[in-house]
């Protein structure tokens, strides 16, 4: 790794790369040598808007880089992973990590044989009030968890202009609300729960009659018999209580954690509850979502640098991208055939 990496960041299709960007800029130990996008004038825009050099060629702008930054369509992230990799450059992709699996390991491979690094955007994990609730999961406060469930999306869906972005495209993003926001309730059930073994899922278009999923509903059943529901959508003007988690102890509640209910709580965020002398109230714990704070999304490079400068593992790498991609997948056959799907690790 490099003290002092230099960052070429790859498109500007997905918003999330303008964080990213300001996050590369304001860390003195780092340097964005370029933006490249294969849409000229998007790419022409960026350059002019933060002061960085356009380099419209692909080989050249990796020519000039230790690490790139994947902000493009979701379609582009294998070939440009792959070019990454065959210029020995570490990686920081957007999420999904791909449209399928099968692309996840077309990329998975190229960085087994390049041996570079890899880390998977999934901003949820730096994120104070998720390490809070991780933390009350895995000291068995609330006791032998039985129900999860998850509520991911924001309300850019109900203006029509969204519901021609590429985010809303089968063929540019690879799906609709439950692959491009139910991916981090995804990850997250994983990374507190493991693989599931069995899905079900719904999925509807009621307000713009996209070609993909507007609102989807999955529902994963664990071998333990847990069962997890996560909900994804573009539709939610206004929403609260983003995650529950309840253990035959306690419950825990969090929220303020997705757009949706951002902007219209303002405390008590994490809640859980307690027990005393036969009497049960809610306990607010003292942390604040990092979407109150500020910069979530910066979260991801300002991580990236560090792991470069220190060499530290991701905190999240190719696999917890690929399971995270496999239950939206398999989420997705069970709607297709209207039926319950084994989630095949192997598929």
């Amino acid at each position: 790794m490099t003290s002092r990496p230099r960052i070429a960041l790859l498109s500007f299709a997905h918003y999330h790369a303008n964080f990213w960007t300001e996050a590369v800029l304001s860390d003195g130990r780092a340097t964005m040598t370029c933006v490249w996008d294969d849409d000229l004038a998007r790419g022409e825009e960026a350059s002019a808007r933060f002061g960085v050099r356009f380099e419209p060629d692909l080989a050249s702008a990796l020519a000039c880089c230790d690490a790139v930054a994947i902000c493009s369509e979701t379609v582009h992230h294998p070939a440009l992973a792959l070019a990454a990799c065959e210029a020995g450059k570490a990686i920081l992709c957007e999420k999904p990590t791909a449209r399928s699996v099968a692309e996840a390991d077309q990329i998975a491979a190229a960085v087994a044989r390049a041996g570079v690094f890899f880390m998977q955007s999934f901003p949820k994990r730096l994120d104070p009030a998720s390490l809070a609730l991780k933390d009350l999961v895995d000291s068995g406060r609330l006791g032998r968890i039985h129900l999860a469930r998850v509520r991911h999306g924001h309300f850019y869906g109900l203006e029509p202009e969204f519901r021609e972005r590429w985010y809303m495209d089968p063929v540019r993003g690879g799906g609709g609300a439950l692959l491009d926001e139910g991916i981090h309730g995804a990850d997250l059930l994983h990374w507190f729960f493991g693989l599931p073994d069995t899905v079900t899922a719904e999925l509807a278009s009621p307000v713009g009659g996209s070609p993909v999923d507007e609102t989807g509903t999955a529902l994963f059943r664990y071998a333990d018999g847990l069962l997890a529901e996560l909900t994804a959508s573009v539709l939610l003007s206004a929403a609260d209580t983003s995650i529950e988690i309840y253990g035959t102890r306690a419950t825990a509640l969090l929220t303020g954690v997705d757009l949706a209910s951002r902007d219209i709580t303002n405390g008590g965020f994490l809640r859980v509850s307690v027990e005393e002398a036969g009497s049960k109230r809610w306990e607010v714990l003292d942390v604040i979502p990092r979407f109150k704070i500020g910069q979530f999304h910066h979260q991801n490079a300002i991580r990236f640098l560090h792991c470069l400068r220190t060499g530290e593992p991701p905190p999240a790498g190719l696999a917890d991208g690929r399971a995270a991609l496999l239950m939206i997948e398999s989420a997705y056959r069970a709607a297709r055939h209207g039926s319950r799907q084994m989630l095949e690790p192997d598929r």
